[in-house]
């Protein structure tokens, strides 16, 4: 089928031609996205009809937020939920498209007079720097990397997109100062096809494999999509492909921007090698963020002493506390302070670092086997929740490569106890709280069942006189990841409610 082309240009000729226009804004959510094209439409004194097929009651965390903004006026917005109405689009000015709904086939866009998305008005009105990215994987932990690494540089920064932040949040911050990092999708930028408003800065297409082939039915039309991100770029820009693989090389034909190579064994203008979030794609992802960095004027030792330092996302792989045991060993622990003759305390030399990690999105058995992919040391590994009928033999399979297990209760525990038994892989637990499974490690810290750089004697080890010289070998940093594997429903509202509580709770258990 061949994919629908817009108009170029906007339909709205200016902000101002907002005003009094009749919008049809197709799909409300729970995202954000709806939410923000009606913060936005209301602002510039359009009438708006809000339709979702979701019902009111499905809907009513948006509504509750809407209706609690002095800034909205309801008196100019219809809500038509739970359905559809043909007249709503047949009748309004324009229809302002939901990335997640098909244009071919779809009897309701075919009778808009005309669509936009929250991403073409952005682009048609921002005179910002634009940084874009798309690909199969790695898109929002590079987006978030180079929107953290440009903002620890002294920019003010923006990022949206498929993050889930619609770019009209900010739009009247920008200007020509102020570089924007946008997450496109293939759904995202086929919105764009024909309309001419995306030539961005910088755009990087990160690693590309099979995706969303039950919408496309195919690679080909899904790539086609991909390639759109640098269509309307000229010789002034530039474009980060892939060097491994041979859809980067198809792109780097086709761009008229200046291809900037990247890769295993790419010659790179700086690469990633250290970084508190784990995993080698992470450090992929990394260096295409500081690359970027580097064309936007960032010296490329800074870039890469900024992003040594980078968290990771929010609920995936997240480093987000650290916390130290001093090391009891007697000589460790005493040391002469040489101006007072005085025995003072002074472990830090020897200390054990406890670095946690929140990957609670981590809501299948595959994501916790990544996990623990991601990690060059075995972590130490807290996973269980609910079930929802997947198979936890991935999970199971993986779990040698943690250094100890805590488990959650639930019905998805319940499966994985069976199959970590079959493979005589210890664990601890099910614990019915994630307080109650955060006591009984930071007990088992403390006892010496967790082994440390310089073990106690009650950990069952032998104790020398003094802590030998720290070596790689040293287990002085210790991982704990927290990804369970499993559904989060019962004991918490959804995975972020689970994630958020986690970090709390392990801040308050483990505080310095």
């Amino acid at each position: 089928m061949t994919p629908h082309v817009y108009p170029k240009g906007c339909f709205f000729k200016s902000l101002d031609d907002i005003k009094n226009k009749r919008v049809t804004i197709m799909g409300l959510g729970l995202n954000g996205g709806g939410e923000a094209c009606v913060r936005f439409f209301s602002h510039y004194g359009a009438y708006i009809t809000v339709t979702d097929k979701k019902t009111e009651e499905e809907l009513a965390p948006t509504l509750l937020s809407l209706r609690q903004d002095s800034d909205v006026d309801f008196s100019r917005i219809k809500l038509v939920l739970g359905k559809h109405e043909l007249s709503d689009f047949q009748n309004a000015d324009c229809v302002i498209k939901n990335p997640g709904v098909k244009f071919e086939g779809n009897e309701y866009l075919a009778a808009a007079k005309n669509i936009e998305s929250d991403i073409s008005l952005f682009l048609s009105f921002t005179k910002a720097p634009i940084i874009a990215v798309s690909g199969s994987k790695g898109k929002s932990s590079t987006v978030s990397a180079i929107h953290y690494g440009l903002c620890q540089a002294g920019f003010k920064a923006f990022l949206g997109g498929n993050i889930t932040v619609s770019p009209l949040t900010f739009l009247e911050q920008t200007d020509e100062t102020t570089p924007v990092v946008l997450e496109l999708s293939s759904w995202q930028l086929a919105d764009l096809r024909g309309r001419g408003v995306l030539k961005p800065k910088i755009a990087v297409l990160t690693k590309i494999v099979p995706d969303h082939q039950n919408w496309y039915g195919g690679m080909e039309p899904y790539v086609a999509d991909k390639k759109l991100i640098y269509a309307d770029q000229s010789s002034d820009c530039f474009t980060l492909c892939n060097a491994d693989d041979g859809w980067g090389k198809v792109f780097a034909a086709e761009t008229k921007a200046k291809v900037i190579w990247y890769g295993e064994n790419a010659d790179v203008p700086v690469r990633i090698t250290d970084a508190i979030v784990p995993g080698v794609h992470m450090r992929q992802n990394l260096t295409n963020a500081a690359i970027a960095m580097t064309l936007m004027g960032v010296a490329p030792d800074d870039a890469k002493k900024i992003l040594a330092s980078y968290p990771g996302i929010e609920h995936r792989l997240e480093y987000f506390y650290s916390w130290k045991l001093p090391c009891e060993h007697a000589t460790c622990a005493k040391v002469v302070d040489a101006k007072t003759t005085e025995t003072v305390a002074k472990a830090a030399s020897c200390d054990t670092e406890f670095r946690f990690y929140n990957d609670t999105t981590a809501t299948v058995p595959d994501a916790a086997a990544a996990a623990l992919e991601a990690f060059s040391e075995r972590p130490v590994l807290f996973a269980g929740g609910n079930d929802k009928n997947l198979d936890f033999t991935p999970f199971a399979a993986a779990a040698h490569k943690a250094s100890a297990i805590y488990l959650l209760e639930g019905k998805g525990t319940d499966h994985m106890i069976p199959l970590l038994n079959e493979r005589g892989i210890r664990f601890s637990g099910p614990f019915s709280s994630l307080e109650a499974l955060l006591v009984s490690f930071k007990n088992d810290i403390e006892t010496g069942n967790i082994k440390a750089s310089c073990a106690s004697s009650a950990a069952g080890n032998s104790v020398s006189d003094s802590c030998p010289e720290k070596t790689s070998a040293d287990n002085s940093t210790v991982n704990v990841v927290f990804s369970p594997g499993a559904t989060s429903f019962g004991m918490f509202t959804n995975e972020f409610d689970r994630g958020r509580k986690f970090k709390k709770l392990v801040q308050e258990i483990f505080a310095n």
